[in-house]
């Protein structure tokens, strides 16, 4: 797979994230519905594209993994160009597409690192979709992909992401981090950078984003921001009470709600492990 040449310094290493995936396989699929509190940071990202994508809209789709989202993006009846950095990825994206049937509502599947995205004319999608945290594997060459976003999207459109939270995280599995030494949680804290041999038996790269962090960042990109949220709050810690009450579809539709509107009030903005941001680029 070709992609951009990044500055040798860059912590960035694409051929890593998409190893990482590549090996992850089918757990993508499975990742957001393997127990409830997960089925309610997958309600709350599907709630915000429900609200803001548009019937009809032609949807660039960046790290797509196996397809949950493509197939909320396909039951909105828009026109999708699916991509993934993994080919293992993209693969179950178009296979899940086939086996639930709606592979027509896709233009193409694309192999591509979301740094260099040429392939694609200017202003040829209404919403570019980067759910599940693309923009914090790409490190310190984030500004690269929100750029090249951007390049995509037309005047008016729409960007949907969401990115891996700093705090989410931490509250979400604080006794791992408690689990490594003050000084190296210090040091993730500080930067928001999680590199390769700074926890024990991962090696995976990423930022953790603050959620003040995320909106300065997409507004001096020269964006709106018309939305943030966390990915869950209320039921984060609660999963036995929260796999209980599963099964009772009106206390499962209260909670949803709850959640909805909980995780869009400011001050939960950084407890989901993902932060969610809907941002407009304006009209020239």
């Amino acid at each position: 797979m070709a992609t951009q040449s990044l500055d040798v310094q860059s912590r960035y290493n694409p051929d890593r994230v998409a190893q990482f995936f590549d090996a992850f396989g089918v757990q993508e699929w499975y990742r957001l519905i393997e127990n409830p509190t997960k089925e309610v940071a997958l309600h709350v990202h599907a709630h915000y594209l429900q609200k803001f994508v548009c019937n009809g809209d032609r949807v660039l789709e960046v790290g797509a993994g196996a397809g949950r989202f493509t197939q909320i993006l396909a039951e909105l009846n828009t026109h999708i160009v699916v991509s993934d950095i993994s080919s293992v990825q993209l693969n179950l994206n178009q296979q899940h597409a086939e086996e639930y049937r709606y592979a027509s509502s896709i233009e193409s599947w694309e192999q591509m690192d979301m740094c260099d995205m040429s392939r694609f004319a200017d202003r040829s999608f209404d919403c570019v979709v980067a759910y599940g945290g693309p923009f914090s594997y790409v490190l310190d060459q984030r500004d690269t992909a929100l750029k090249e976003c951007l390049r995509v999207l037309r005047p008016g459109g729409l960007l949907l992401l969401s990115v891996i939270s700093l705090w989410g995280s931490i509250h979400r599995n604080l006794g791992g981090s408690l689990g490594i030494s003050a000084s190296r949680n210090q040091q993730i804290v500080a930067t928001g950078d999680i590199l390769p041999g700074m926890i024990a038996g991962y090696e995976q790269s990423f930022h953790l984003f603050r959620a003040s962090e995320l909106k300065n960042w997409l507004e001096q990109a020269g964006l709106q921001v018309l939305a943030i949220s966390a990915s869950d709050c209320l039921s984060s810690c609660w999963h036995e009470y929260v796999s209980k009450i599963r099964s009772d579809p009106e206390q499962w539709v209260e909670l949803l709600q709850m959640e909805v509107g909980a995780c869009a009030e400011q001050e939960s903005w950084n407890m989901g492990m993902h932060t969610i941001a809907v941002a407009w680029k304006e009209l020239e």
